[in-house]
């Protein structure tokens, strides 16, 4: 009969993580059960960079702006640039207008009735994407991703190869893989409901978020695997492999709580006080690494403890 294992919770001790790893996973498949229906259900409202499209950005010096006649005004003057969406940055007295493709000509055209009508006004960018332009940008997005999951898992499973019970190495970046689609998927489900509620729109910026997501993930499950596969090795098979999971995180788990806590504090810092453009980079970004803290200690561990256990007979 096999050895049971019970490993008391105790603070002094440490966290008893593996004997609470059910609760631990049935709260990230629900969370993540959830992203996934948002993004089915909603989609992503995309941004110029995927649907192409112009963003022009301005500043109107002229006392207090106001938003209905200025929107107005642009409406009006603005022909054959389709919808035209307007939003306005209170903080930094920036509108943001979002419309069809426009070509250079049109462009000088809107900006000249623009100074006409507010002569202070300052012309802070203007970016126009045509739409195969962005289409391509979306596949490229799509492969960036699917390389950087799949790279990581390959380059996970060979650091590893020399740690090939009682797990095999492919197992440890079969489990990196799982976690990683689990960091990104939350934050982009989030993204997809507030496109919904708000029309928040998804850029580039966010391709960049995830993929930071995932770099920062990937160190700290890396950390608590390399610390998995010392005591692996010092046990010589005389510990059991949840004892060793358990030990493992708990001798990990401040340095990476530590870690992550300071990019969180920094990242909240940026959402409230840093500029409007950059919000939803920042909130993706906020979610993504606190998932992925949660992910390297509490999920990652528990699946390779799972996964080895399916090989044993009944």
């Amino acid at each position: 009969m096999a050895r049971r294992i019970n490993i008391k919770f105790n603070f002094l001790n440490g966290m008893n993580i593996i004997g609470h790893k059910k609760l631990f996973l049935s709260f990230s498949l629900i969370i993540t059960l959830l992203s996934i229906a948002s993004i089915v259900a909603f989609g992503f409202h995309q941004g110029i960079d995927f649907k192409g499209g112009t963003l022009w950005q301005l500043r109107i010096a002229e006392g207090e702006p106001n938003f209905k006649e200025i929107d107005g005004f642009l409406k009006e003057n603005l022909k054959n640039v389709g919808e035209i969406r307007l939003s306005y940055n209170q903080s930094e007295n920036i509108f943001i207008a979002r419309f069809g493709v426009a070509s250079e000509a049109e462009h000088q055209e809107f900006l000249k009735a623009v100074l006409a009508k507010y002569p202070t006004a300052n012309e802070l960018s203007f970016e126009s994407i045509g739409p195969s332009v962005g289409e391509k940008l979306r596949k490229n997005a799509l492969v960036a991703i699917g390389l950087v999951l799949v790279g990581i898992s390959l380059f996970i499973a060979f650091a590893f190869r020399k740690t090939s019970r009682p797990i095999s190495s492919w197992k440890y970046g079969w489990v990196t893989l799982l976690t990683l689609f689990h960091d990104i998927i939350i934050p982009a489900g989030l993204l997809a409901y507030l496109g919904y509620l708000g029309k928040v729109e998804i850029d580039s910026n966010f391709v960049v978020a995830l993929l930071v997501v995932m770099g920062f993930s990937v160190h700290d499950t890396i950390v608590i695997f390399d610390r998995i596969r010392e005591n692996l090795l010092h046990s010589r098979g005389k510990t059991d492999f949840a004892e060793i999971i358990n030990t493992s995180v708990n001798q990990t788990i401040a340095r990476s709580i530590n870690t992550s806590l300071t990019l969180i504090l920094v990242l909240l810092a940026l959402f409230f006080f840093g500029p409007i453009t950059l919000k939803y980079f920042v909130l993706t970004l906020l979610v993504g690494v606190t998932t992925g803290a949660y992910s390297s200690i509490f999920v990652a561990s528990p699946l390779l403890l799972i996964w080895q256990n399916l090989k044993k007979p009944a």
